[in-house]
Parts: structure tokens; sequence; C-alpha cells
């Protein structure tokens, strides 16, 4: 190995190396510099091995240029054992391994190659200063590892800045490898952040402010507001005042009949919106006579339109799912043709000199291009159902949270009202959640894309 000339000068050229490093992309600047400065760059000739199974895991490269054969070792028990890997990508991940010292790999040199050279102890003293960024990079790392190499969860264990908790590590001659399940290591993992905590905090600011303006300091606007405690000694009663709480079956059949109503109008939000939306994208005459339309009925709100659902449909729960599919298909479709918009123009322009029919542009250019604005658009759209479907189910449905909410409002239950509304949050939250879960893992596609391509 031959180490290239060291000095001030080469940091910014080792920043920009790490940058276009998957795991490293978004750390702070600082940080980069401080990685760079412990870092060496080094070049190797073709068939150089730069190290073989068994070797010593001290030190992690990055590559900056060439092609790099990485060979595991079958005591890896990895799917994927041979992998080419190029620039940006990064090898000799054992040395920040949990119970790794030695290498479990080969990597030799196809080509001339250059690589950054970091060592694992220095590393991760470095991240250990600016722990949020450490996880992020740590658990980044973790992440490309299994997706490449398909190796085990039990030996992607990072070291230190994200070590598992020990009773969630596979010890003992009895716990297999595929006994270390996915959800607590994340779980562990999550809880090792801040983030949970001042999520926390935040909750109980938002319920101390409640209990003092209502029940201690009795503020004038808050005078009739049900109290903090009333709320919640009604949700979890046994026998409710109000005949709702959490051990009621009506309580779950709300909740039941709203979701499978926001189910339904996201479903066809999604299968019309889409398309529609790709169309008003892709098709210039397509948006000239429709945009104007689309854009003259967007602004109008749900309940201007209940009057005529009502006369549009015969059945109420149709026109409760046409009030609720109505927002969510119009931010699906203007989030779909925006991502269409945002496709560089090159790549067209590329695929049609390659060859590619306008039918094939649409499927391996456009479609493509557009799913992360996609995503974005349904994540909107489960939000939006539910505020049209409350403002349905207010004027029109015998159940749901929006029928609970009105009917206590017009009974003058207002602990009730509270609870739909809470409900309403939680479940709405939790729906979102599922749709933002889905896209980040049909998208990794992407996320691997970006880390190849960032400068």
């Amino acid at each position: 190995m031959m180490h290239l000339a060291y000095s001030d000068s080469t940091i910014e050229e080792l920043v920009a190396i790490l940058r276009r490093s998957f795991p490293f992309q978004g750390l702070p600047y600082d940080l980069l510099r401080s990685i760079s400065a412990v870092s060496r760059r080094i070049a190797l000739e073709e068939r150089a091995t730069i190290y073989r199974v068994g070797d010593a895991a001290d030190d992690l490269f990055v590559v900056a240029s060439g092609k790099i054969e990485h060979a595991l070792g079958p005591s890896s028990s990895a799917t994927r054992l041979v992998k080419v890997v190029g620039a940006g990508d990064v090898i000799g991940w054992t040395a920040v391994l949990e119970n790794q010292r030695k290498r479990l790999a080969t990597a030799t040199c196809l080509e001339r190659s250059e690589l950054v050279r970091i060592n694992g102890n220095e590393l991760l003293k470095l991240l250990e200063a600016d722990k949020p960024a450490g996880d992020a990079l740590m658990s980044r790392l973790a992440s490309k590892i299994i997706d490449d190499f398909t190796v085990p969860e039990w030996v992607v264990q990072v070291r230190e800045v994200m070590a598992a908790p020990e009773a969630l590590r596979p010890t003992g001659a009895g716990l297999t490898p595929n006994g270390m399940d996915r959800t607590l290591l994340r779980l562990s993992l999550w809880l090792r952040n801040p983030r949970p905590y001042l999520m926390l905090l935040g909750f109980a600011l938002l319920l101390g402010f409640w209990y003092l303006s209502v029940e201690v300091w009795k503020l004038p606007r808050f005078r009739e507001m049900p109290s903090v405690t009333a709320v919640i000694k009604e949700w979890i009663s046994r026998r409710p005042t109000y005949g709702l709480s959490i051990y009621t079956e009506e309580y779950y059949k709300h909740i039941w009949v709203s979701t499978w109503r926001v189910m339904q109008a996201f479903f066809l939000a999604t299968v019309i919106g889409v398309p529609f939306g790709l169309m008003l994208g892709w098709s210039r005459k397509f948006k000239q006579y429709v945009f104007p339309v689309f854009e003259l009925l967007r602004p109008i709100p749900a309940l201007a339109w209940v009057p005529l659902a009502i006369v549009m449909f015969v059945s109420s729960e149709s026109a409760v799912i046409y009030l609720t599919f109505l927002t969510s298909f119009f931010a699906t479709a203007l989030n779909t043709m925006l991502g269409v918009q945002s496709i560089d123009e090159s790549y067209i322009r590329a695929a049609y000199c390659l060859g590619a029919d306008r039918r094939q542009v649409f499927r391996h250019v456009i479609v493509p291009g557009a799913l992360p604005f996609v995503f974005t658009g349904l994540q909107i759209s489960m939000g939006v159902s539910w505020f049209s479907l409350v403002a349905a189910e207010m004027v029109s449905g015998q159940y749901g949270l929006g029928f609970v909410i009105n009917t206590s409002y017009t009974m003058v239950r207002y602990p009730t009202i509270v609870i739909g509304m809470i409900t309403l949050g939680i479940v709405g939250y939790s729906t979102s959640a599922l749709v933002r879960i889905a896209g980040n893992y049909l998208m990794r596609w992407r996320t691997r894309e970006l880390a190849l391509g960032a400068q």
C-alpha cells in the first residue's frame, strides 16, 4: 500500500469523498472534517489485496475510485457472499462490529483503486461526541450491510454508539441467530435516542397546560372545557357516565366504521388519483383540457359538497365515502403531477436517444421518477381523508368518530367530544405512519441511488 500525500489541503477532498458515501451523508460538516483529519487516503494497484479473512479488523475503508471484489467467508452467514463495490461504497465494516475483531471477508482490487482508510476506534470516539449523528451513521451502515450482502442482523451489531442492550444480544447455546427479533432491536435503538423522551416531554407540557388552565387557573376561555381528569376517568371507566369508553363495544365500532370508510376512500383516491396525476404531468394536451377544471374544484371544501352528495347518492354511506374521497383525490393527484414535473428533462431525452419509445419512457422514467412525490402525496392524502371524513360523518351517518363528536356536542357530553378527538388523532396518526413506513420500504432503492449520486 502506498500512502498519498496528506496535508490540510486534502481535508476538503476527503470530506467530498465521505459525502458521496451513503452512511456519511447528512453528517455535520465539522464532524466530517474531524473524521477526515484522522483518515488516510491510500492508492492500490490492480490485484492488490486489501485484507483477507481472519486478518485483524482495525480499519474501515470508503472507496473513492476503482472497483473492489468483496468476498465474504462462510463464517459470515451471509446469503450473498461476493459483491463488486465501487465509488461511494464502504468495506472493512467489521472494524465497527460488536464481537468481530477479525475480518469476515477478503477484499481484492479489480483495478487501480483509491480508498479512504479510517481507524474504527478513532471513528467511534468522534461519533461519541455527536451521538445523534453517530447513531444515524451506524444505523445506515448496518442497514446497508444487511441489504447489500444479506448478512443476518445478529452479525451486524455495531459497537458502542448503537450497541444493543445485553438482554437483546444473542447469547447462549440455545439461541439461534434468527432469535434476534427485528422489532425488538429497532425498539431498543429507538429508546436510546433522545427523540422519544422529547416527545413525551411535549405531551407532558400539553397535559400540564390543560390541567392548569382548566382545573387550577380556571382561565375564562377554558371554564366550560372538560378537565383532563374528567376525560381520563370517563375514557377508562367500566361504567362511563356518557356511555363511551375503552370498555364499551360501541367505542370500537365507531373506530372500525371510520377506519373502513377512510380505507375505501383512500384506495379509490390512490387508484384514480395516481394515474390522473401522472397524465397531468406527462401529457400537455391532457393538462390543458383538465387542469383548469381540476384547479377550480380543488379549493371547494368537503362541506360545500354535502348537499350534492346527498342528492347524487341514495345511500348515506356512499355519500360519506364520496366526501372523504374528494379531498384525498385532489392531494394525491396534485403531488403526483408535481412528481412528474420534477423529473430532469435530460433523463427523458437520454431514454429517447437510447431507442425507448413513448410508452417505455413513461414506464421506466416517468413512473419511477415520480414515486417520491407520489408517496408524499399519499401521506398527505391519508391525513386529509380523516379531516373530510369527520365533516362528512357530522352531517351523515349513524356511526363513526365524526358522528360521536357531533352528537356529543348536541347532547352536551363534552368529555366524550375530547375522547372522540383524541381517538381520531391516534387512529389518524397510525394510518399515516403505516403509509409512511410502506413508502420508505418501497423506496429503499431511491435511498441507495441518492447515496451513490450525491455530491
